[in-house]
């Protein structure tokens, strides 16, 4: 199973947390990243996306269906959003676009096993993988990008 994390875009501050759009950089930045995953991304990829402003403006920039999921708002556990994209049992790859510090517990946990406070870039997509092995899984960064270098 492929599990795809894009941290949202650059979003304004000072405003009601769930309805902070993003900035003109931020913009940009989700473009950027759009076109990037569009080129990689299978049709067959599910998109689950918090139901935040600045969240639901990076998804839009990929112009595909996605559903949005309240589990995922700013705030939410590594286990709600393994939960969310039935990490690791999934046939499809899943793209979730969400929040930090989440993002971060989410991959410290994959890649060494507890959770931890590791740093997600906005606008930055992580792309793991979980490869089923005979007695256990692996699991192995395909890519950690920030948008300027999409």
């Amino acid at each position: 199973m492929d599990l795809i994390l894009w941290r949202h875009a650059e979003a304004e501050t000072g405003i009601a947390d769930l309805e902070r759009r993003l900035t003109a950089k931020g913009v940009k930045q989700a473009a950027r990243m759009a076109l990037w995953l569009d080129a990689r991304l299978p049709d067959s990829c599910r998109i689950l996306v918090s139901p935040a402003e600045r969240a639901q403006q990076t998804a839009q920039a990929l112009q595909r269906k996605y559903r949005t999921l309240p589990e995922l708002a700013p705030g939410a556990s590594a286990a709600a959003v393994l939960a969310a994209a039935n990490w690791p049992d999934s046939r499809e790859p899943v793209l979730v676009v969400g929040h930090q510090p989440t993002f971060g517990f989410v991959v410290s946990l994959l890649l060494s096993g507890e959770e931890a406070y590791w740093s997600i870039r906005k606008g930055a997509v992580w792309w793991l993988s979980h490869r089923a092995r005979e007695d256990a899984g692996t699991v192995v960064l395909k890519a950690a990008l920030a948008p300027e270098l999409a």
